[in-house]
């Protein structure tokens, strides 16, 4: 599903960047998102399951390129129906993704681990979209959506 993005011309929660380098970083990415889907009006689950995405994606920085970004931003939609909602975007120059279909599915893992991070991040969010280029670094953006039941029009909450 893709959906055309813009920024709105009414006041809105600021796009935030976090440096990932070490174990803190993590801590720090997450409460930001907590504060920002707080803002936005994301409810204790739905806020839960982007804090869960933000620690995931985090994570995978440290383990696979040992540094990193994150940028943690509202989106809305320029189309109907108008939807609200958090951006996640994780950003690497580590070793990137052989076979992006491949990490997204459950088990699978280069790093020792449970393989549940990209598949997890998938299930919790509603949009996801990873490049990878060997050698060059990954970048994965995920989204996940208000329901539309809780968007008030003009107001970010």
């Amino acid at each position: 599903m893709s959906h055309s993005i813009h920024s709105s011309s009414m006041p809105q929660p600021a796009p935030v960047r976090c440096r990932i380098a070490q174990e803190e970083d993590i801590y720090f990415a997450v409460l930001r998102g907590r504060e920002m889907a707080q803002q936005i009006g994301f409810d204790a689950i739905d806020s839960t399951r982007i804090e869960i995405a933000i620690l995931e994606l985090t994570r995978n920085i440290l383990a696979h390129a040992g540094k990193g970004e994150m940028v943690l931003e509202p989106v809305e939609t320029t189309t109907a129906p108008a939807r609200r909602g958090l951006a996640i975007s994780a950003y690497d120059q580590g070793p990137g993704i052989a076979d992006i279909q491949l990490a997204l599915q459950d088990g699978y893992s280069t790093a020792n681990t449970l393989g549940s991070g990209l598949p997890g991040v998938h299930r919790l969010m509603d949009e996801i979209q990873i490049e990878s280029q060997l050698g060059v670094g990954t970048t994965v953006r995920a989204v996940k959506w208000l329901p539309i039941q809780h968007i008030r029009t003009g107001v970010w909450t």
